[in-house]
């Protein structure tokens, strides 16, 4: 990584926060790289059980930076394609919670990042802003998709035409994040909180995502059937019959991810 992306581990939870806080961790192709090596690394070292995904300074993320984001050989479809979407991909993908931790604001296609994360937590002064009508764009980043699936058309389009600023009660309130805390607490919350995610059973949070991700877009049957195979599969772990020892002698678990 480039040092665009700040990639730090404390206990089992990985740190991944952007690391231009001048440019209001505006997007450009080199963040995209960085965060995608970031997610990558953490997908893959078995000793990182959750993700907490934030911003240096003042901002979550003021979206792609215009000052370079339409500059180079690719288009910006090619952008999004290319360069967004595989983040955004392993961010949904990765099998472990992955925390948005946002302070002062997330714009643009930066909302779009916070959105994509499984749990959210905001400073209680932060906002989420999607801008796009102002600058003659659409929102982009899945932005559409995931604004509409978690609040309803109406109020998506409101929140997007108008450019809203959303503060987080509101957001707390529409359902879009999880909680707020005060400013000054927000990464420790943070990282509380993906600790207390590590203790968790692995699998069990694994297959979980996989299932809840896929009811987003299939029905009820599909859905079922994934289950029974996931269910039939974690039954049979060493971390099941773990976790139904630790109940009957009334201790804590200690799951190996097995």
């Amino acid at each position: 990584m480039s040092g665009t992306v700040i990639y730090e581990q404390t206990d089992a939870v990985a740190v991944i926060s952007l690391n231009r806080p001048d440019a209001l961790n505006g997007f450009t192709t080199e963040v995209c790289s960085d965060l995608l090596l970031a997610f990558e690394k953490a997908h893959l070292d078995d000793s990182v059980g959750a993700v907490v995904f934030t911003g240096e300074g003042r901002a979550f993320s003021a979206g792609a930076d215009l000052k370079s984001g339409f500059e180079g050989d690719r288009t910006t479809q090619g952008k999004l394609l290319w360069e967004y979407k595989p983040v955004l991909t392993a961010i949904s993908e990765i099998p472990k919670p992955v925390i948005a931790a946002v302070p002062g604001f997330a714009a643009g296609i930066g909302m779009s990042f916070v959105l994509q994360s499984d749990l959210i937590v905001m400073a209680d002064d932060a906002f989420l802003l999607s801008p796009f009508t102002t600058i003659s764009l659409l929102p982009d980043g899945g932005l559409n998709r995931l604004l509409v699936r978690q609040i309803g058309y109406q109020r998506a389009f409101q929140l997007s035409v108008e450019s809203e600023r959303i503060p987080a009660t509101r957001c707390v309130e529409l359902g879009l994040v999880n909680k707020a805390v005060p400013a000054d607490e927000l990464r420790a919350a943070a990282i509380e909180w993906a600790k207390a995610l590590c203790k968790r059973a692995p699998l069990s949070i694994a297959a979980t995502k996989k299932v809840m991700r896929h009811a987003m877009d299939y029905d009820w049957n599909s859905c079922f059937t994934m289950e029974a195979e996931l269910q039939g599969k974690l039954q049979k772990s060493a971390d099941a019959a773990e976790g139904v020892s630790a109940f009957l002698e009334k201790r804590e678990p200690k799951f190996q991810g097995k």
